[in-house]
């Protein structure tokens, strides 16, 4: 009997990358105070949560406490953003190359995880806020729908709709959308955001 080898979920997290840092480059400095679909968050502040996400990841993958980096990082030069994320997202890819990452119980502030399951949570963390990027600056037209899918489908088993309240949390109630909409409008419904 043979055994099917474990999923890698790196060239998923690559691809959720890659879009996200898309994003993150289209941003223009006169967006930068515009609002998101974050409630807590205009442009700039979800720019350096993004970046924030990656120093987390990083920190995690080698074995260190992601609580000790803010959840916004801040100081950035208007026109630094696409910097600061390829320069974050250049030591999370060094930090996860090796192989041996994946298996590894990696410990967040909210579970200890494989590291494959780690990189998956943080692939559709990615894949949602591009979409509130994309949303924000109205360049909706870009993002991948494949990894919407897959987010929503994930986020449909670790946040079912019954486990929100209304006194916050990371999740809002779900918010109702036609039947027909996309991908990225039911993903973001379903996080409560209001698209």
């Amino acid at each position: 009997m043979t055994t099917e080898p474990a999923h890698d979920p790196r060239p998923t997290f690559v691809r959720a990358l890659d879009q996200a840092g898309k994003q993150v480059a289209a941003v223009r400095p006169d967006e930068l105070t515009g609002r998101t679909p974050c409630a807590d968050y205009d442009v700039r502040a979800l720019l350096g949560h993004v970046v924030s996400v990656l120093h987390k990841l990083a920190r995690v993958g080698t074995g260190g406490d992601a609580r000790g980096v803010p959840d916004v990082i801040d100081g950035v030069a208007d026109d630094g953003w696409a910097s600061a994320f390829a320069r974050a997202r250049g030591e999370v890819e060094r930090v996860w190359a090796d192989d041996g990452q994946l298996d590894r119980m990696v410990e967040l502030p909210w579970a200890t995880l494989p590291g494959r399951d780690v990189l998956e949570a943080y692939t559709h963390e990615f894949t949602v806020h591009s979409w509130d990027l994309a949303y924000a600056t109205r360049r909706l037209a870009e993002l991948d729908p494949e990894l919407a899918g897959q987010a929503l489908e994930a986020f449909s088993k670790f946040a079912p709709p019954e486990a929100r309240s209304e006194q916050g949390g990371p999740f809002s109630p779900v918010v109702p959308v036609p039947d027909d909409a996309d991908v990225y409008t039911r993903l973001a419904a379903y996080l409560g955001r209001r698209p």
